[in-house]
């Protein structure tokens, strides 16, 4: 019966005809505070849903600020890891959430976030592990952000650790793996034939140019991604409807950027 449920989840998070995914992260506030784009978060969650973004991410105590009575549907996915960049170690996520307090709060899918290469690693990696389980118990799936981000990471966006992270991700048991872009097509298919499930890429910090943006989306797609996972550079933009839906053309109908352009009216 679990598989059955997660079965049913899965296709409330990923468009169940293209099998490809458009993601709205929106979990910031706990990192980086009330940042512009999700101080309001029931707006910042109906501008993407009209956009027709799969899925929102968000920590527990928000779901009832993003909830709606109307509009398009989405589907919710609750984020279990947090830190502050006001800590010392900003790079060691906790575990704030349960796969079970998540269930009861209707989630469709959790998230974890793990960075590499760093002195808080094995603790991470250690509640990744009881999290696979606990969302395999549950029929929850798992979305896993996984980033090379520590000392002994020189470029967190080179090809092989990059593809290290999704490995880990996929081996792990997550369902998705979440990770950087590397850049081009070329290196980033490296990224994700050495892995077994979907994976998506972030967005990483706001972009001055929607091109920019469109761009990094095609080269994923082209390169065999199941998707994106971008926040900032969607719910910051202008104009955040318009946006998932430029980048969901490209995602889920094979567009150019050009086309995606023309919807944000820049073409």
């Amino acid at each position: 019966m679990t598989i059955i449920g997660k079965q049913i989840r899965m296709e409330r998070i990923i468009n169940r005809n293209t099998r490809k995914t458009v993601i709205v992260p929106m979990d910031h506030g706990i990192s980086v505070g009330p940042i512009p784009g999700v101080i309001n978060m029931k707006e910042a969650v109906q501008k993407v849903a009209e956009g027709g973004a799969n899925a929102i991410v968000e920590h527990k105590g928000l779901v009832g600020e993003g909830h709606r009575r109307g509009g398009n549907d989405i589907g919710l996915i609750i984020h279990m890891s947090a830190s502050t960049n006001l800590s010392p170690y900003p790079h060691a996520k906790t575990l704030v959430c349960s796969v079970e307090e998540a269930l009861k709060l209707g989630a469709d899918a959790v998230s974890i976030h793990v960075n590499l290469g760093n002195g808080q690693e094995k603790e991470m990696l250690q509640d990744f592990g009881r999290v696979s389980y606990e969302a395999r118990t549950w029929g929850m799936p798992l979305l896993a952000m996984i980033y090379p981000r520590g000392d002994k990471i020189k470029d967190e966006y080179g090809v092989d650790v990059i593809k290290h992270a999704a490995r880990v991700g996929d081996e792990i048991g997550a369902d998705i793996v979440k990770v950087s872009y590397t850049g081009s097509p070329e290196s980033f298919r490296e990224v994700v034939e050495g892995c077994s499930i979907p994976v998506v890429i972030a967005g990483g910090a706001k972009m001055d140019s929607d091109k920019d943006i469109l761009e990094m989306v095609k080269g994923s797609i082209d390169a065999g991604g199941a998707g994106v996972s971008i926040g900032r550079n969607v719910f910051q933009h202008a104009d955040p409807s318009r946006m998932v839906r430029a980048i969901s053309h490209i995602v889920h109908e094979g567009g150019t950027v050009e086309e995606g352009l023309k919807i944000l009216g820049a073409g």
